[in-house]
């Protein structure tokens, strides 16, 4: 499987009034975490629209299992892999550390959407690309 590891320093505007990353911010650091994913592998945001004609990747399910609290200044590691493919669906995983500690267990499920070639007013999934799949499980 490929995997992408960064390390993330907690800023003040993370964390709420008991300086604990307030929860959201997680979600948001996910995000940005699937999307250096796709980068490093070597598929762009640019190459996603170009080559494959796709228009986004969005979410539709979310959820995370919370252990260990972070605060100001803390520099946690988000370690990013796809777990699993379908056709258009894909489901990733973000295990982020504080230390050697796993803290947070993160879960998207994600899709891959082009413009419906019937009506291009309309987004429709599209299959994932056999490079694709290759790059991200190694098969």
């Amino acid at each position: 499987m490929f995997v992408n590891r960064r390390e993330v320093q907690i800023q003040w505007g993370d964390c709420d009034p008991a300086n604990i990353v307030y929860y959201p911010r997680y979600f948001a650091m996910f995000d940005d975490s699937t999307s250096i994913l796709f980068e490093v592998a070597g598929f762009s945001k640019q190459d996603l629209v170009r080559k494959y004609g796709l228009v986004g990747i969005p979410m539709v399910d979310t959820r995370a299992k919370f252990y260990i609290p972070s605060t100001y200044g803390d520099w946690i590691t988000i370690e990013t892999r796809i777990e699993s493919i379908k056709r258009s669906s894909f489901e990733v995983k973000h295990n982020v550390y504080k230390g050697e500690a796993l803290a947070i267990e993160g879960f998207e499920t994600r899709v891959l959407v082009g413009r419906d070639p019937d009506n291009p007013d309309k987004l429709k999934s599209a299959p994932f690309p056999a490079e694709m799949v290759t790059k991200f499980t190694g098969s």
